[in-house]
């Protein structure tokens, strides 16, 4: 285990249905912070949630809706991160961006294993 230090947690609530020019925003989102050279970015399908609206959507089988909640996290030092909020700003119309100063630790695999 290698500590390496304070980070800042980007995490970014939208719905699956969200598009950013015909294309998922969720994955808008992933391209452009792997384009930014962001140290990761990873998606999360939720199984049931509501927003703003106050709609609750659910993956249950009798729902009729399945515009699931999706979290983008996006992890990295706090100034990369700060300097890809701007991005958001441009993509995100509907959602909630939340920032968390984090401690991260890294954990590798041994050339020995």
């Amino acid at each position: 285990m290698k500590q390496t230090g304070p980070a800042l947690r980007a995490t970014i609530f939208v719905s699956e249905d969200d598009l950013w020019q015909h294309r998922p925003l969720f994955a808008e989102i992933v391209h452009r912070a792997h384009a930014a050279g962001l140290a990761g970015a990873s998606v999360f399908r939720g199984i049931e949630g509501f927003g703003a609206a106050h709609q609750v959507h659910t993956s249950r089988l009798l729902s009729l809706t399945e515009n699931l909640p999706v979290a983008i996290v996006i992890v990295d030092e706090p100034d990369r991160v700060r300097a890809f909020l701007p991005q958001l700003d441009e993509l995100v119309s509907e959602g909630l961006v939340v920032l968390d100063e984090v401690r991260t630790l890294r954990y590798t695999r041994s050339a020995e294993a």
